[in-house]
């Protein structure tokens, strides 16, 4: 049964974008029908990143900050330190989801995290992530590859939102970007961190959480 299929997470704190590409990548390509899922809970160094189908106009500004052109649906956002950011290697066939209710459970457990904090979030059918009063609290992109996804999701918690200002988010001129730490203060990111995960393996994995193997 999938759902006795474990889901392994790895936590590898302050990691190079690429280094984190490369490693879902390969993992994709050479995973069997047996393999485990994976779930990548990290953040990044100060990186924008261009969806494939992505427009170089809605790159601005970006100054001394990389653009590193990647596979994941969408166009261009950003990463930076004190940003949540969570990779999912899921066989999605397996798991008996498509892409959409994929992108749908992990929109709804961002929402559920903030309900947990007496912040209302919700999703927008037209532009995938998770919002909080118009303004973009959490991004959403994925690659399905040999019907497994890879990429994920990114959520702000304490950061610099400055960079931001620099490209158009998501392709949306304009579009402005909010973060937990304002709505929340004294959030820590550990704790962000442990919710979500709870949150994600729950929706994917509804068994006893001791029946998980965390790496």
């Amino acid at each position: 049964m999938s759902s006795k299929i474990p889901i392994l997470v790895s936590d590898f704190g302050l990691i190079d974008y690429q280094e984190t590409w490369d490693k879902m990548r390969v993992y994709t390509d050479t995973r069997k029908a047996s393999s485990p899922d994976l779930l990548f809970v990290l953040e990044h160094p100060s990186v924008f990143t261009q969806g494939q189908a992505g427009k170089p106009e809605h790159v601005l500004l970006p100054g001394d900050i990389p653009v590193v052109q990647t596979d994941r649906g969408g166009q261009v956002t950003y990463h930076g330190p004190g940003q949540c950011v969570l990779y999912l290697m899921i066989d999605i066939k397996r798991r008996r989801l498509g892409v959409r209710s994929l992108v749908s459970l992990i929109e709804k457990s961002i929402i559920a995290l903030c309900r947990d904090y007496g912040v209302t979030a919700v999703a927008r059918e037209d532009a995938p992530g998770v919002y909080v009063e118009g303004a973009k609290l959490a991004s959403v992109g994925l690659r399905i590859r040999k019907g497994c996804s890879y990429h994920g999701l990114s959520l702000n918690v304490d950061m610099d939102l400055e960079p931001f200002s620099r490209i158009n988010p998501c392709g949306y001129e304009g579009l402005s970007v909010v973060q937990l730490r304002d709505l929340v203060p004294g959030i820590t990111m550990d704790e962000v961190k442990a919710r979500l995960v709870n949150k994600l393996m729950t929706a994917l994995m509804p068994v006893p959480h001791d029946a998980l193997t965390v790496a």
